[in-house]
């Protein structure tokens, strides 16, 4: 955590940082714009921030856009937020989220005392996903096979959940479940939520996995939300605990407590 401190303790990088949360996933002149800040300056304020992992950079055709990765403010609130009333922190960050920003898409970045290998199989593998997600998946994983979700006793299948790319070891994306009726009763999810959820279009997420040393880099992108719709917000508080739980996994041999 001393990176993440010493990276935080800068006004300049925590003005970036604000930047992005109102906004994520902003290229470098448009971060350039709002600041009284050199160009040079800025791209040196975001290397200090990507080194903390506190932003996930990824390159989009010739541009490279910045994002807020949320992973190590989440580590800081494990350890420090414990002592006080979780529950209502919790509660005053989701509406002040609630009420600031535009969220469209979800990008996250942790690192995984793994293998490429392990991690792929944690991802894939009915015997971990059900471990740390109660989920799991039937599919071959290759490029357009289909993909089944089992939740909570719900058998999910459509012709459009399908494998968009299976790299193996390194990079994996599918397109997200149908909200179903079954999926929205076993989620105890309201009439008017399950309308809502249901007109929205189909989400895609992708994993990115680089070896990072003796350990593992993960990158998920979650994207193709209807801005500010229930789902991107339903899979935004969901994914962190979701990654914290596999990389306890992982690490430990054991997931979070459910």
């Amino acid at each position: 955590m001393d990176e993440v401190f010493k990276a935080l303790s800068d006004p300049s990088r925590r003005a970036l940082l604000d930047s992005l949360n109102s906004r994520t996933g902003q290229t470098l002149r448009e971060l350039c714009a709002g600041l009284d800040m050199a160009r040079q300056s800025v791209s040196k304020h975001l290397a200090v921030l990507e080194a903390a992992n506190l932003i996930t950079v990824l390159r989009r055709g010739r541009e490279k856009l910045h994002y807020l990765n949320a992973e190590p403010i989440n580590a800081i609130a494990e350890r420090w937020i414990d002592q006080y009333d979780r529950g209502r922190v919790r509660a005053l960050a989701d509406l002040k989220t609630a009420l600031e920003s535009t969220v469209d898409e979800f990008v996250y970045t942790t690192y995984i005392n793994t293998t490429p290998e392990k991690l792929w199989q944690a991802l894939t593998d009915p015997a971990f996903t059900r471990q740390y997600w109660g989920t799991t998946f039937e599919s071959d994983w290759t490029t357009g096979a289909p993909v089944v979700w089992v939740w909570n006793g719900v058998r999910m299948e459509d012709p459009e959940q399908v494998v968009v790319e299976a790299k193996p070891y390194e990079r994996l994306s599918y397109t997200w479940h149908t909200i179903t009726p079954e999926f929205a009763r076993a989620a105890e999810m309201s009439d008017e939520e399950l309308a809502a959820m249901a007109a929205e279009p189909r989400s895609t997420v992708s994993f990115t996995i680089e070896p990072h040393g003796r350990a593992v880099r993960l990158t998920v992108v979650h994207t193709g939300f209807t801005p500010d719709g229930l789902l991107v917000r339903g899979v935004s508080q969901a994914w962190p605990e979701l990654l914290a739980s596999l990389k306890t996994l992982l690490e430990t041999g054991s997931p979070l407590p459910a």
